[in-house]
């Protein structure tokens, strides 16, 4: 092997470690984003839901 090989495969193994960091945290910083925005439309259907059930035990005549 030349001398270009010892310098060439460590820095496209550099490389690619690089750019797997960098998309990985992309990827899982969109993942958290989401996984939140379903927290919240889950608690806003549950608040909706609560809302509706006591109305409608209000309503109700007993």
């Amino acid at each position: 092997m030349t001398l270009a090989h010892f310098i060439y495969i460590p820095g496209v193994l550099l490389f690619g470690i690089v750019v797997g960091y960098v998309l990985g945290g992309r990827a899982a910083q969109l993942a958290k984003a989401e996984h939140e925005d379903r927290a919240e439309r889950r608690k806003a259907r549950e608040t909706a839901r609560r809302a509706r059930d006591r109305a409608a035990r209000e309503a109700s005549p007993d």
